[in-house]
């Protein structure tokens, strides 16, 4: 791992962790609810100011973070048109299975690729170490999925090219 990611993964697993001090708050305004604020945005004291940590223009994550959950949006890399196309169709694929990964969002934020929210039950049923390690993980493992295949449809693409020109 380069040092550069290092650092910035350092920087995001920083934040999360400080930010994941949830508990329980029932909405203010209809009894027995309790929505995310963070998603709800009622009332403007519940909020945290959003933190965006960024490594480059396209490489970039935002914490919005409230009383009782936290969002976190992910921008991934995208240097060309195929990782734009890849990066697509994989955070589609994941979005689509969302109720299996406990804490993703269905639609991410505008702007961004993927989003997860993590509520104040997530923290209450779950290891908070282990959440911020899973989104580390996460951010990990999609920048080298998309770079394999990235690699996979190049090296496709160049027998098929060779077969195309020895007929």
């Amino acid at each position: 791992m380069s040092q550069t990611l290092k650092s910035y993964l350092d920087a995001i697993r920083a934040t999360l962790t400080a930010a994941m001090c949830l508990e329980n708050f029932a909405s203010q305004v209809v009894e027995r609810h309790n929505k995310p604020e963070v998603e709800a945005k009622a009332n403007k004291e519940l909020l945290l100011t959003p933190v965006v940590i960024s490594r480059n223009a396209k490489e970039k994550v935002l914490i919005e973070g409230s009383i009782n959950s936290i969002r976190v949006s992910i921008c991934i890399k995208q240097a060309d048109e195929l990782e734009e196309i890849l990066c697509t169709k994989f955070c589609r694929f994941l979005t689509q299975r969302a109720e299996n990964f406990v804490i993703l969002r269905r639609k991410a934020i505008e702007g961004y690729d993927i989003s997860f929210l993590v509520t104040n039950f997530h923290t209450e049923s779950m290891f908070k170490h282990k959440l911020v390690d899973f989104i580390i993980q996460f951010m990990q493992d999609i920048d080298k999925e998309i770079s394999e295949m990235k690699l996979a449809v190049n090296t496709r693409a160049r027998i098929v090219a060779q077969e195309f020109l020895k007929q």
